[in-house]
């Protein structure tokens, strides 16, 4: 039986999208991947519609949604939820959302994941 909660995910993405309203009103996304052998985040791929990643890097907002998804991706690995290795974080218009893709299916699947 998994103890998995549905709503872990969106109420701490709801909680950052809350303290970092200024950079989620903004257009972007981050495809992410996990370790192949290991439940840990292994890279990311951030696209924004304007310049605004050395505010995204210097408010703290990277570091705290890479530790988020990082705590994502171990979380499912112990409760066993699938899929868990692949996804999209989606933001804009003041909301930030999730959406897990089947192994293999980003960009990132090819690579090591060299871009945190």
């Amino acid at each position: 039986m998994s103890n998995f909660d549905q709503n872990f995910e969106a109420a701490r993405l709801a909680s950052l999208a809350k303290q970092h309203s200024d950079i989620v009103k903004v257009t972007g996304e981050v495809v992410f991947r996990a370790e192949d052998d290991e439940d840990r985040l292994s890279g990311t791929s951030w696209t924004l519609e304007e310049d605004i990643f050395d505010q995204v890097t210097e408010s703290g907002f990277k570091l705290h949604l890479l530790e988020l998804l990082d705590d994502f991706i171990a979380h499912r690995g112990r409760c066993n939820e699938l899929p868990k290795k692949e996804g999209i974080v989606r933001f804009g218009g003041g909301d930030l959302s999730i959406e897990w893709l089947p192994d293999g299916s980003t960009h990132l699947s090819d690579h090591s994941g060299e871009e945190q």
